[in-house]
């Protein structure tokens, strides 16, 4: 079988990965792909905008099998509304689907209308009427209602912080078109997790809980960013939690999505706080996998990867018994100096980057250019330890990264040390 995967980063290498490991797979393709993905598939340059027509012309002469959707962009311009139609079979959801993350005002009113927990919310479309409502409620969150790769979202430390993000919003248009709307909503105190899960659309089978880094240095200090690491499964997440977040508010997402006439075939990643009386609420739902969430979810699947995507684009998951190794995997995101503000591009990448037994490195922003790996991106790569405990994994993450260098390379050195100390 041939598959395609769409996107460029950590999380496509990964998928890409994955693939590789079928007995099912003769070839993988990557559009656009990195520098890892060319280590095991072809990467192929063709334009990812509507209507797609290179690509499915591409598909087509090539045969292939599956196509897999990485980053989310495609899914919200509606990379499955044209490829469907051309009887390809693709996982991702349709573009409407796609807008449980496109439109955090579309999530939230949908969340409201099915009774999925979430936190209190308004919405507003300009900013004095947003500014109005902050100053009586200046503990509150504040999210764009668009795409904004992971930075559209402030948990304001003072007034002026929130004033001065509404600013940015509406007046200086920072967000762009993703800047139409703001919700504001009430925050909710506990830990954070990752709920990974894949449907077609009737059957859902749960991946993994994944725990994610978003600030840029350690003690979560620093801006926020697309993710610096990441560990999975949280140790300190009972099989009861799981099951009520999937009573509460996987299966209803997957019932309101149906109900709505919503074609959904692909991933649903919902960002979930827990507070003191381990209540889960939503306060985000993403079309895709997580990224660098990915890395460390993927290696942890039993079940053949390439199964299970055909399965969900064929609507019969519920034929798949899904089984999930008894490991833990922890990934350390190695950045560029300056990331995730500006940074420097074309360093070269040095030491063993090959797969271990128990450590893998997945590329994110690398290219190759005569015959050298240089960076080509903010988050560079991904380093991943896989153990017998959280700990051991963490330890052989931060081991393997001994051995990789560039010039500017920062990275975290606390990745999963909340979830230890927790355990203690």
């Amino acid at each position: 079988m041939k598959v395609c995967v769409i996107g460029s980063g950590g999380r496509e290498h990964a998928i890409a990965w994955k693939f590789s490991k079928s007995s099912n797979v003769e070839k993988v393709f990557c559009v656009p792909g990195n520098g890892g993905t060319a280590s095991i598939g072809e990467n192929i340059n063709i334009p990812l905008k509507p209507p797609f027509v290179d690509l499915i012309k591409f598909i087509k002469e090539n045969k292939i099998d599956i196509v897999f959707v990485g980053p989310e962009k495609p899914i919200i311009d509606g990379i499955t509304d044209y490829l469907e139609p051309e009887g390809i079979k693709i996982v991702a959801p349709t573009s409407n689907g796609g807008m449980i993350e496109g439109s955090k005002v579309f999530a939230k009113l949908f969340m409201k209308k099915y009774g999925i927990p979430t936190a209190e919310f308004e919405v507003f479309e300009d900013f004095d009427s947003a500014k109005a409502f902050f100053e009586k409620h200046t503990d509150w969150v504040i999210k764009v209602n668009g795409l904004a790769a992971g930075k559209g979202v402030i948990v304001p430390s003072s007034y002026e912080e929130g004033i001065k993000f509404l600013e940015d919003v509406f007046i200086n248009d920072k967000f762009g078109d993703s800047g139409d709307k703001v919700v504001i909503e009430k925050r909710i105190s506990g830990f954070e997790i990752s709920v990974f899960v894949i449907t077609d659309g009737e059957d859902v089978k749960l991946l993994s809980v994944a725990q994610d880094h978003k600030r840029a240095f350690d003690d979560d200090k620093g801006p926020n960013t697309g993710g610096m690491g990441s560990y999975a499964p949280v140790p300190f997440v009972k099989e009861d939690l799981i099951k009520d977040i999937m009573k509460k508010i996987i299966y209803p997402t997957v019932d309101g999505l149906a109900k709505e006439g919503i074609g959904y075939k692909g991933i649903i990643y919902a960002g979930l706080m827990v507070d003191d009386k381990l209540n889960p609420y939503v306060l985000e739902f993403n079309c895709r996998l997580g990224d660098p969430e990915a890395q460390v979810v993927l290696p942890l699947i039993k079940t053949d990867f390439f199964e299970l995507s055909q399965a969900t684009a064929e609507k019969l998951l519920k034929k798949i018994n899904i089984e999930i190794f008894e490991k833990f995997a922890t990934v350390v995101v190695l950045a560029s100096q300056g990331y995730p503000e500006k940074y420097e591009v074309g360093k070269e990448i040095k030491g063993d980057l090959s797969e271990k037994e128990d450590s893998i490195v997945f590329h994110a922003g690398t290219t190759i250019k005569d015959g050298k790996l240089l960076t080509n991106g903010g988050r560079v790569l991904g380093v991943v330890g896989i153990g017998n405990s959280l700990q051991e994994s963490i330890s052989k993450a931060y081991k393997r990264i001994e051995g990789i260098e560039f010039e500017g390379m920062f990275y975290r050195r606390d990745i999963g040390k909340k979830a230890l100390e927790r355990l203690l």
